[in-house]
């Protein structure tokens, strides 16, 4: 939301939302339907409090909700159709080879049982176990920021396992039938979508919850997609026989493996950490002029505090760019609080599954094309290379 902007930068900002407009239009059959589809992106990028439906309402010179309820509920047109234009928006304009694809979840709070996917289960923002949503994202993050591209909503088996339950909240059948799909399985599929759309990116990140999941990384292995993938402490290294836990083996690591870099992505700035990489024995199984690594990063003012990542990439990847990567998992933090903050991304009161991915979509399009607004144009950092090959060995560099 911004305030306070010259009027010759707001028209240049209309002109721009007509033009991203344009391409939208076609989704929308009907010119009433396509009406409230703008009068309701531009709510969302308004100064408005609440990007709720009588706040949106109101915006958009209402009396009454109903026709922003409509809108949302039952009127004809496809979330999915809306997704796959804003994929397509952010390849066009954001999208290079050193961007990564970063997978995250974000919890919505609830009171009531009705809303769709809603459970009693762990919400980060609260830091406990309550009644609330959980929407699983794919974000693309590159050198001009980051935006949300996908978006999937968990259904715990609570839900899938009571069909008159999904039935009346509106549940795809489909998706009632595929069970309780965890996760890391969601995840799958929205990076799956990304690569067939096209979308130009070197990398993918994701914290401990992806990055545990074995089938995860064999997924993105199998499809030669680098990756860098936080872990618990506990996770075991296969390609090693015995001790081959991730604390344990960055315990033994000597203190010439430890490299100080800066890292810059998440909410507190740039700090530095020191970090130390290392590659994994064993290449079998793997497309030829790729590795395993493992790495560490430990702060500075509190040595042990150690986050580990494994990662899957070409041999002549350079550490920075590593690093750059394991930083990039962050900036979906950033990603998520603008698009609530700015487009009300959280602010929805609607209980059935249309509504949640029509008004989820909208606000992932309106922060999109405030990031792409924002961009000043520039290319993106070029790869760096030159780092040496992978050995059979454990080698700390």
């Amino acid at each position: 939301m911004v305030k306070d902007v010259a009027p010759q930068k707001i028209r240049e900002w209309r002109s721009r939302l007509d033009e991203l407009f344009l391409t939208l239009a076609g989704l929308f059959g009907r010119v009433e339907l396509r009406r409230r589809a703008r009068s309701y992106l531009v709510g969302l990028l308004a100064p408005v409090e609440r990007k709720s439906g009588w706040q949106l309402a109101e915006a958009a010179g209402d009396a009454t909700p109903v026709r922003v309820q409509h809108f949302l509920s039952r009127a004809v047109w496809s979330a999915d159709s809306v997704r796959d234009a804003l994929r397509a928006y952010v390849a066009v304009n954001l999208a290079g080879p050193t961007g990564a694809l970063v997978v995250d979840e974000l919890d919505f709070a609830k009171r009531g049982p009705a809303s769709v996917g809603v459970h009693r289960q762990y919400s980060r923002a609260a830091g406990r176990v309550e009644n609330c949503q959980v929407g699983v994202f794919l974000a693309y993050v590159g050198g001009h920021g980051g935006v949300l591209i996908d978006r999937e909503l968990y259904l715990p088996a609570s839900w899938t396992d009571d069909p008159e339950r999904c039935a009346a909240a509106g549940v795809p059948a489909e998706r009632v039938a595929a069970g309780a799909l965890s996760k890391p399985r969601l995840a799958e599929a929205m990076i799956a979508r990304a690569v067939a759309a096209g979308v130009e990116a070197g990398w993918v990140a994701a914290d401990a919850t992806y990055g545990h999941d074995s089938d995860f990384r064999a997924f993105l292995s199998a499809r030669r997609l680098p990756y860098v993938v936080e872990v618990p402490l506990t996770e075991a290294v296969s390609e090693l026989e015995e001790d081959g836990r991730v604390d344990a083996l960055v315990e033994r690591a000597p203190a010439s493996a430890w490299h100080r870099l800066a890292a810059g992505a998440c909410a507190q700035g740039r700090h530095e950490y020191d970090w130390a990489w290392a590659t994994l024995p064993g290449s079998c199984g793997l497309p030829a002029g790729f590795v395993r690594t493992l790495l560490a990063r430990r702060s500075v003012e509190r040595p042990a505090e150690v986050v580990y990542y494994l990662c899957f990439h070409s041999d002549a990847v350079a550490r920075e760019e590593i690093v750059r990567t394991a930083d990039a998992r962050w900036a979906i933090e950033s990603c998520f609080r603008a698009a609530k903050a700015d487009c009300g991304l959280d602010h929805y009161q609607v209980r059935r599954w249309e509504g949640w991915y029509r008004h989820v979509t909208l606000a992932m399009l309106a922060h999109a094309f405030l990031v792409v607004t924002a961009s000043t144009g520039a290319g993106a950092e070029a790869v760096r290379g030159g780092a040496p090959a992978g050995s059979r060995a454990l080698s700390w560099r």
